[in-house]
């Protein structure tokens, strides 16, 4: 009968299918493109958000005419999807290996930048997951209010779902996960084409699109900066191919250029089509009712259509967290090759996957989750800040590699990836000056601590390797037999106590095992059995006034040490395994806490004997 765990996961998958293990374009898209794509459910009404606010002050320059800078903020946004669009292309090319911003940053403007983009972008992954799912659950809700409050509880059980999906392997996974991709750009397209049509036959009333500069409102310029900066959600996840260059099939650089532009091209269009339907309709944001669900109740009423619509987005933004499972445990993978993050981060799992970074995602998210209640609007100002430092960071390491390198075609890469890194680097600042007081300051805080946090990882491995070093250690004379000094822990004479006693004769110089007198009777028992049993081992009787084993125990533990000069000291503690695991709750964890107690005290080995019950 198969483990829970083979169960779940499936069998474990040998080393030589790591290469069948590799995803086509087509499924590509759908894991890597999931996260950018999703933005679309979100990315306008959060440009909204800060518009409908000051319209809603009832400022008599204003009126409903502040809507009406939706559309070039959102040509602003597709400006930069294109900038960036061409910028990774670059990237790709040069970097085949993956890693993205962390490797790029590294590799040219040195190992404090690259570790500046690496905790940017493993921030930015946990949100990804977080704002994915929170957002997923929300447009459920706006179809079926009745779910509200257990809105929680449903983004952790999305969020588990996935892990398990991922901890299956990537193909598996892909395969999942590409169908509900393409059931949601179909859906959307379906919506626009009859809103279109519905539109054009007066069937829907429309607001007139702005003609001249008179019909633009007068807003605030930092409101129009919030405006942007919010919209610009609609570019994270952007960097997830160039950072899963490996999960290809070959030729995977080729396979990622294209995927790439695929992204770009579909993501460009939904955004245009939804930020147009939304200024042509008026559509305003409502608390209780998404963006995408109010076009979808113009295009289709109250149809069947319309919970298609509603269910292929939540799909998309449920799955759209999937990206991140896909890179963020590469990248920490990549970090803890150089030894900045624990080394476990690097080891692949029985399904050729890095399992104890999916893991690390998946709780990561949903403390995030239970931090900010669920809320995609408290979440999305977290988000966008390490995006763009990550673009940035990695867009000055390619012009610094341009230039350092000097190969083929060099001037016209370092002009795309010098406006490309200007022109995030620009958005940075306005994401970070307009989203401060709404919760940027947490990211800006934030990546010092990881940086600190991986510096300090990395000091650790140093002073371990120095200290393991074998040329450092003075030279050890093997021949020569240490004087070894055994202890054992006793409460009584049984099988395991005897296993235990042989072991110590066969390994030291010298056993003495002790008992902690707890009862006298028990304790004159232990003491005649032991004479009559066990005559040529010492037995010491510990006292113990308040009842404590574990003080005694210890006590005469390290003043043994301390009398044994020169001499290796070894406590061996006899442990009976029960046939069941259950059955080991009704025994007394003696050998678990002393465990605990000892394995930080210098100059004490430690060694559990295990009897099993039949």
């Amino acid at each position: 009968m198969p483990s829970l765990k083979k169960l779940l996961i499936g069998q474990p998958l040998s080393n030589d299918r790591l290469h069948l293990e590799k995803i086509p374009k087509w499924k590509a898209l759908a894991v890597l493109s999931s996260d950018a794509l999703s933005s679309i459910a979100y990315a306008t009404e959060e440009i909204l958000i800060p518009l409908s606010a000051f319209a809603a002050t009832g400022a008599a320059i204003a009126g409903s005419n502040t809507f009406v800078w939706l559309l070039p903020i959102g040509v602003c946004i597709l400006f930069l999807l294109f900038i960036l669009t061409l910028s990774y292309q670059q990237t790709i090319s040069h970097y085949p290996h993956g890693g993205g911003a962390y490797t790029v940053a590294k590799e040219n403007l040195g190992t404090t930048a690259g570790l500046i983009a690496g905790a940017s972008l493993l921030i930015d992954y946990t949100l990804t997951v977080s704002v994915s799912v929170a957002s997923g659950i929300e447009n459920l809700i706006s179809a079926f209010p009745s779910m509200a409050p257990s809105k929680i509880l449903m983004d952790v059980v999305v969020i588990a779902v996935i892990t398990l999906f991922n901890l299956r392997g990537v193909k598996e996974s892909a395969s999942v996960f590409a169908l509900p991709v393409y059931f949601f750009i179909f859906s959307f397209i379906m919506m626009f084409g009859v809103a279109f049509f519905k539109a054009a036959n007066g069937e829907i009333p429309t607001v007139p699109m702005p003609m001249s500069t008179g019909d633009f409102a007068a807003v605030p310029i930092m409101l129009l900066l919030r405006a942007f900066a919010s919209g610009c959600a609609a570019l994270t996840g952007i960097e997830a191919i160039s950072n899963g260059i490996p999960l290809f099939e070959n030729p995977p650089q080729t396979n990622a250029k294209k995927t790439m532009v695929m992204m770009s091209l579909l993501l460009g269009a939904l955004f245009v089509g939804m930020t147009l339907f939304s200024q042509v309709f008026h559509l305003i944001p409502n608390p209780d009712e998404t963006l995408v669900s109010q076009l979808a109740h113009k295009a289709f009423g109250t149809s069947s259509l319309y919970y298609y619509v509603q269910s292929a987005t939540v799909l998309i933004l449920l799955l759209a967290a999937n990206t991140s499972y896909a890179d963020y445990p590469r990248l920490a993978s990549l970090i803890a090759r150089d030894r900045f993050l624990p080394r476990q981060m690097m080891s692949l799992g029985d399904r050729l996957v890095f399992s104890n970074g999916i893991l690390g995602l998946s709780l990561s998210a949903v403390l995030m989750i239970i931090l900010f209640g669920g809320e995609t609007h408290h979440l999305i100002p977290l988000y966008a800040v390490g995006v763009f430092l990550s673009f940035s960071l990695s867009q000055a390491g390619m012009v610094v590699r341009h230039w350092r390198m000097r190969e083929p075609h060099w001037r016209k890469g370092l002009l795309i990836n010098f406006s490309g890194c200007v022109t995030t680097t620009l958005v940075l600042l306005v994401v970070t000056y307009s989203k401060f007081a709404n919760g940027a300051w947490i990211i800006v805080i934030a990546v010092p601590l990881f940086v600190f946090f991986f510096q300090a990882v990395r000091r650790h491995y140093d002073k371990a390797a120095r200290m393991l070093n074998y040329a450092s250690m003075r030279h050890v004379d093997l021949s020569h037999r240490r004087e070894h000094l055994a202890i054992i822990p006793v409460s009584g004479v049984h099988a395991g106590v005897i296993k235990a006693i042989q072991y110590g004769l066969s390994i030291a110089t010298e056993v003495k095992a002790c008992t902690v007198d707890l009862d006298p009777v028990l304790t004159e028992k232990l003491r005649s059995a032991w004479a009559d049993r066990v005559p040529n081992v010492p037995l010491i009787i510990l006292d113990s006034p308040y009842r404590s084993v574990f003080r005694p125990l210890m006590t005469f533990i390290e003043s043994e040490k301390e009398k044994a000069t020169g001499k290796l000291v070894t406590v061996i503690v006899p442990e009976f395994i029960t046939r069941r695991w259950y059955h080991q709750f009704l025994h007394n964890q003696t050998a678990l806490f002393l465990y605990a107690q000892l394995r930080r005290k210098r100059g004490i080995v430690y060694t559990s004997i295990r009897y099993h019950l039949r």
